[in-house]
């Protein structure tokens, strides 16, 4: 029952860094916001499996191979404790599914992009999970229990994807010419959609107000972005990789990297369905769900046929 009281409880025991648990009292604001996140995020994990899977087959060695499928294994992984994670609010797997077909629900910006080569399967593991992890760690702390809970778990895999992608890119920077040319180029392509993946700035960031204060989101989207610049321009001295950004430097006063402007013109853009791949990625989601609608009714017959024996058996 809601309730000027219960809305107060609700937000002391958030203020008291408590968690929020299924069976709890949420206002509907909070139970939608999270609908939102948690499956957008989970939608983000399974379609991003794609532009990698794509390189299973045409990976330079066995152990490249093994590692990639091991990763997108763990990303099919994550889209599942996340689903979970959300069904735990009232929505069913089957209308989430539905509201991402439909293009109600989005799934981040960056799987958009296509994967040309085999560098930039690096520039993902790095620059994209790099991204990722710096968000997911922060989200360990998330007012909700069960989206908490399955973001300690995917942290620890998260930081695997990124040696993997990290390794890749390493490899090519001490090898040929053109090897070099290959990493750079996918340096240049994916550093400006990979910062993105944060979000615009704070001010122009529509859920971010209740989101913090209902401490869903524990850091701003500039916070975040800011972190991994920090982080990742040291990453790519290291291997003698060059930022696509003039305007980048170290500023001595904040003890953070300045840089550049993000086209968030092109960030709407993508984000309203016009990128490199929405379509491809969309149909081949689409094509493969309705593929393996019999998975998904031979599974659910058998369930029910289970549970009608153990009735007899109890009965």
């Amino acid at each position: 029952m809601h309730n000027e009281h219960t809305d107060q409880h609700f937000q002391l025991r958030i203020d008291t860094e408590g968690h929020i648990e299924p069976r709890d009292y949420m206002p509907e604001g909070y139970r939608k916001h999270l609908i939102r996140q948690i499956s957008q995020h989970a939608h983000s994990e399974v379609i991003g499996m794609q532009p990698e899977g794509n390189w299973i087959t045409r990976a330079p060695s066995l152990r490249a191979k093994q590692i990639l499928l091991a990763k997108i294994q763990d990303e099919g992984g994550h889209g599942l404790y996340l689903y979970s994670a959300a069904e735990t609010l009232g929505i069913s797997r089957e209308e989430m599914i539905e509201q991402l077909h439909s293009g109600k629900a989005k799934y981040s910006n960056i799987f958009n992009y296509p994967a040309l080569n085999w560098a930039d399967i690096g520039a993902i593991g790095w620059l994209v999970d790099g991204a990722a992890i710096v968000n997911q760690v922060s989200l360990q702390r998330t007012s909700y229990g069960p989206y908490s809970r399955a973001m300690v778990r995917i942290c620890k895999e998260e930081s695997f994807h990124q040696r993997q992608g990290y390794e890749i890119m390493a490899k090519m920077m001490n090898g040929t010419k053109e090897q070099k040319e290959m990493a750079q180029d996918a340096m240049n392509r994916w550093w400006w959609p990979a910062l993105m993946m944060f979000g615009p700035h704070d001010k122009d960031s529509p859920h971010t107000g209740d989101a913090v204060k209902w401490k869903i989101k524990r850091e701003s989207n500039d916070t975040l972005r800011q972190k991994f610049i920090d982080k990742t321009v040291q990453q790519a001295e290291l291997i003698g990789l060059k930022i696509p950004d003039n305007d980048i430097k170290w500023n001595e006063k904040t003890e953070h990297y300045d840089h550049g402007e993000i086209d968030w013109n092109e960030f709407h853009r993508v984000i309203k369905g016009n990128g490199p791949c929405n379509k491809q990625r969309m149909d081949h989601h689409i094509k493969y769900h309705n593929e393996g609608a019999w998975v998904r009714e031979a599974a659910a017959a058998y369930k029910t046929k289970k549970l009608k024996k153990e009735e007899l058996v109890i009965g």
